[in-house]
C-alpha cells in the first residue's frame, strides 16, 4: 500500500478534511523542538487551521534532538499526517499540512542552527518535557553539571539540548543584527515560560561569564507562558491499519486524540506570530491561574489514576474510571484536597471544568496507557502533586488523597509490581530508586525515609515534614499489604479500614 503523501490528497473519502492552502507556496515561519505526538495533535493542529483560514507562511521545521523515528515518519510523507479525534461515539478524521518536514539535530547540528538563526523564523517552539529543561526539578535551577549541558557549553557549535541549540542560535541572531525570535515552550511546567528563559539565561551566563549575551537575551527576547491540554495516547500499529483501510494509505505518522483541546498563551511576543486565537486559542495577560489549574486538576490526577491504576493491573486510564472505588477516590482528590488550593481563572467554571474531567478520562476510545502517563515521574510530580501537598500542609489541612498517589508512585518506582514482576519504569532517576529501595529492603517505612532523601524531587521542606512521612508510611504499607485495588476498594469503596485510610 502506497504512503500517504500529498500526492494522494485527491484520492481521500470525502470526510477528511484537508489542507485549504497551497502546501508547495507556503513557507516556514516556526521551528519547533521535540515534535512528537502531542506537538502534532495540539500547536500543529492550531497552526493548520490558521493558515486554512488566513494563508500566511506558518509552516513549521520539526527537530528531533536524537530520535530519526519522527522524522522517519514525516519525511517520507512531505510533513502531511492525519488526526484522528475520537469520542465514545463517533471518529473525526483530519488531514494536517502545517509540518513541512523534520531534522535529526544529532547528524547535522549546524543545519538546525542555521535555520533557527534565518530571518524568517518568526518562533521556535518546544514540547521536550520536563528533563528536556535539564534542570532540577526541586530548586528550578539548570544543572550545570548535565552532562549534556556541560558538552554544549564546550561545544556550543554542535549542541546537544535545546537549550544549547536556543542559547547559539540566538547569538547567532544577535551578532548578524538579526531580530530574535519568540521563543514558545508548550510543556507542562508551572511558568513554563518564566522557568525556561531562567534556563536560557543561566546557560548564557555560563557561556559567556562577561554577561553581555545574558543581558542581550534578556532585554529582547520574549518566552511567553502557554497552557496545553488535549490527551493524545500512543498510537499503535492497529491504529495505523486501521487508518490504511480509510485513507487507502498508509500514514506512519498518524497521531489520535479526544476531540477536547484548550491552549492559552501569555500575549508576549517579540515579532510576528500566527493569529492562533482564530483557531480557539486563548490569548491572555496571565496564564498562570489556568496553568495551575490543569497541571493539578487534570494532570495531577492523571498521574494519580496512573501509578494506583498499573499496579491494580489496569492497562488503560479509561479502564480506572469503570470502577466505582477510583471514581470516589479522584472526586475526593479533586473536591477536597486539589480544589482549594486553586485561584478560578476567569471564564473558567470549577466544577464544570472538572466534569469534563471525568468524562475525558472516561472515554473508552482513547486507549491512554497508564505506563505511558507514569514516565518520568520524578520530574513530574513536583508540579502535578508536591506542590499542592506544600499549599495543603500550609493550611494545615488533609493530604489524604495526595499521599495516596504519592506513595503508589513510591510503589511503583521500585521496579516490582506487585506479583514480583519487574515494571519497565522510564524515569531519569529509575536506577537511583531502585537501588534506594533494594537497600531498604522495600520496608514501607525505611522505603519512605530514602526516597523522601531525594531533595532533587523532594526538596528539603517535605522531607522533613512529620505530617507528609506518616502519611506516605501509612499508604505505602496498605500497598503492599493489600495491593493498588483492594486499597482503593476499602478506602474509597464505603468500606472502612487500612491505615492509609486515618
Amino acid at each position: 500500500m502506497k504512503r500517504l503523501s500529498d500526492s494522494v490528497l485527491q484520492d481521500l473519502p470525502a470526510d477528511i478534511a484537508t489542507p485549504r492552502y497551497d502546501r508547495k507556496t507556503t513557507a516556514a515561519g516556526i521551528v519547533h523542538i521535540g515534535i512528537g505526538a502531542f506537538h502534532r495533535a495540539h500547536q500543529a493542529v492550531y497552526t493548520d487551521e490558521v493558515m486554512n483560514q488566513l494563508g500566511g507562511d506558518w509552516g513549521v521545521v520539526g527537530v528531533s534532538l536524537r530520535s530519526a523515528a519522527v522524522g522517519d515518519q514525516l519525511n517520507p510523507q512531505q510533513g502531511l499526517y492525519t488526526v484522528v479525534e475520537q469520542s465514545a461515539t463517533a471518529e473525526r478524521y483530519r488531514l494536517i499540512g502545517a509540518v513541512k518536514n523534520v531534522l535529526l539535530a544529532a547528524d547535522d547540528p549546524a543545519a538546525v542552527l542555521a535555520l533557527m538563526a534565518r530571518p524568517t523564523t518568526h518562533i521556535v517552539s518546544l514540547t521536550v518535557t520536563e528533563k528536556g529543561y535539564c534542570h532540577d526539578p526541586a530548586t528550578g535551577e539548570l544543572s550545570l553539571q548535565h552532562a549534556d549541558i556541560a558538552h554544549d557549553l564546550a561545544n556550543i557549535e554542535q549542541p546537544r539540548t535545546a537549550i544549547g541549540f536556543l542559547v547559539a542560535a540566538l547569538r547567532q541572531r544577535l551578532r548578524r543584527g538579526i531580530a530574535p525570535f519568540t521563543v514558545l515552550t508548550c510543556d507542562n511546567l508551572p511558568s513554563n515560560g518564566v522557568l525556561l528563559r531562567r534556563m536560557v539565561l543561566a546557560f548564557a551566563a555560563a557561556l559567556e561569564p562577561g554577561g553581555e549575551l545574558s543581558r542581550a537575551i534578556a532585554a529582547q527576547v520574549s518566552f511567553p507562558s502557554t497552557m496545553v491540554d488535549r490527551i493524545v495516547p500512543a498510537t499503535t500499529e492497529k491504529d495505523r491499519e486501521s487508518l490504511a483501510q480509510k485513507l487507502c494509505a498508509f500514514d506512519e505518522a498518524m497521531v489520535k486524540t479526544e476531540p477536547f483541546s484548550q491552549w492559552i498563551i501569555e500575549d508576549n511576543f517579540t515579532g510576528q506570530r500566527p493569529a492562533w486565537e482564530r483557531a480557539g486559542a486563548l490569548l491572555v495577560n496571565e496564564v498562570g491561574p489556568f496553568e495551575t489549574m490543569k497541571l493539578r486538576l487534570l494532570n495531577g490526577s492523571h498521574s494519580a489514576l496512573a501509578y494506583l491504576g498499573y499496579l491494580s493491573g489496569y492497562e488503560y486510564v479509561y479502564q480506572t474510571m469503570q470502577n466505582p472505588a477510583f471514581v470516589s477516590y479522584l472526586r475526593a482528590l479533586m473536591d477536597a484536597e486539589i480544589t482549594p488550593g486553586l485561584m478560578q481563572p476567569e471564564g473558567i467554571e470549577l466544577p464544570a471544568y472538572k466534569a469534563t474531567l471525568f468524562e475525558r478520562f472516561a472515554n473508552p476510545a482513547l486507549k491512554h496507557l497508564t505506563w505511558q502517563i507514569a514516565m518520568d515521574g520524578s520530574q513530574k510530580l513536583p508540579q502535578r502533586l508536591l506542590d499542592t501537598i506544600r499549599y495543603q500542609l500550609s493550611q494545615r489541612a488533609s493530604i489524604r488523597c495526595l499521599a495516596l498517589a504519592v506513595a503508589a508512585w513510591m510503589r511503583y518506582i521500585t521496579g516490582i509490581d506487585e506479583y514480583g514482576a519487574r515494571i519497565d519504569v522510564q524515569d531519569p532517576y529509575a536506577q537511583r530508586f531502585r537501588q534506594l529501595a533494594a537497600a531498604a529492603e522495600h520496608d514501607p517505612e525505611a522505603l519512605v525515609h530514602a526516597y523522601l532523601s531525594v531533595q532533587a524531587v523532594f526538596g528539603e521542606d517535605l522531607a522533613g515534614s512529620a505530617v507528609l512521612r506518616q502519611a506516605l508510611h501509612g499508604w505505602l504499607r496498605d500497598l503492599y499489604d493489600y495491593g493498588a485495588r483492594r486499597t482503593l476498594e476499602r478506602c474509597f469503596g464505603g468500606a472502612a479500614g487500612g491505615v492509609g485510610a486515618l
